[in-house]
């Protein structure tokens, strides 16, 4: 067997730091000190200009050109984002203009119709499911099905129609509702279903024609916004590890067929673990010809309220 001994090292060559290039610098890169009493906007500033702050003040800045040039913004979620108890953050975005479409999977329906009406939502499933009760609540079984039908009937789509009873039925906690805002506000809130991922599913009220053509009304409706995101856009995944990233996939593909021109826009990824379907789904592939996508990772609950304060602020610093 071949023999082997130790390397020498006295003929290794070496070079003056000074020569070298370096990704991190005081000047241009290092936090700055904190300041007790400070303002946001201060603290904003004084983050370092490296890796996810870098990140984050790159999306903050694509809403606000998107905002100033009149492209779409918009923020696809799941369920969790609303069980966090982000829907004032997320109101003050949809009522200040800067979020013009919301999408949603099913979950987020059914938090959104339960706090508007109770003030409350998401039950303790582990305590209730060996007692057959888990997603058996009949306000929410009933109330969202008969609203399903009525939308149907009148021509809404699913989004629509949740909200539009919500408003209607003047459910107590009505300012709490995500979904109200977008009926009030006048956009888009899509809903994308998987039949059998939601509690309304398991009650005999549940139409499967009904929640299908609803659902596919809202997927065009989403199709014709991802249509007008080229040149400026923003598509903010916030969430949802499957369901939407797969759905914005589809209704790129969609419009990229019928002749629409969809690049240079931005992408970015919230979510506590960057998963597979959100990074190749929504942060490369629809990025790689012009645009830009970008990941945040950590607690919805931190990083809403920071990207919402951010954008708030950066607006009300710019001239008007």
């Amino acid at each position: 067997m071949k023999k082997y001994t130790p390397i020498e090292l006295d003929r290794v060559s070496t070079y003056a730091m000074k020569t070298r290039d370096n990704k991190v610098n005081i000047a241009e890169h290092f936090a700055a000190e904190p300041v007790i009493g400070g303002s946001f906007a201060e603290f904003f500033d004084s983050l370092p200009n490296l890796l996810g702050a870098e990140s984050l003040r790159g999306v903050v800045s694509a809403v606000v050109n998107a905002y100033h040039n009149g492209r779409p913004v918009v923020l696809a979620i799941g369920g969790h984002v609303i069980k966090c108890g982000l829907q004032p953050v997320l109101k003050t975005l949809i009522n200040s203009g800067i979020i013009s479409a919301v999408a949603m999977n099913g979950s987020v329906t059914i938090h959104d119709y339960e706090v508007s009406l109770v003030g409350a939502t998401s039950e303790d499933v582990g305590a209730v499911l060996h007692q057959g009760d888990f997603g058996f609540s009949a306000e929410t079984g009933q109330g969202m099905n008969a609203a399903l039908a009525k939308g149907r009937a009148l021509g809404y789509g699913f989004g629509e129609s949740i909200g539009q009873a919500i408003i209607e039925n003047r459910h107590p906690y009505k300012d709490f509702s995500l979904l109200a805002a977008c009926v009030e506000k006048g956009i888009p809130a899509t809903v994308h279903v998987a039949i059998g991922t939601d509690i309304i599913h398991q009650h005999p009220q549940a139409d499967g024609a009904t929640i299908g053509a609803l659902s596919m009304q809202d997927f065009r409706l989403l199709t014709a916004v991802v249509a007008d995101l080229g040149d400026g856009g923003v598509w903010l995944n916030v969430g949802s590890a499957v369901l939407l990233p797969e759905v914005f996939l589809k209704a790129l593909s969609i419009a990229q067929n019928l002749g629409h021109r969809v690049d240079n826009f931005t992408t970015a990824n919230f979510d506590m673990i960057q998963q597979y379907r959100p990074l190749q789904n929504v942060v490369k592939r629809p990025t790689s010809g012009q645009g830009k996508g970008y990941t945040i990772t950590g607690h919805h609950e931190i990083n809403i309220p920071l990207l919402a304060q951010a954008i708030l602020e950066q607006l009300q610093r710019e001239p008007q």
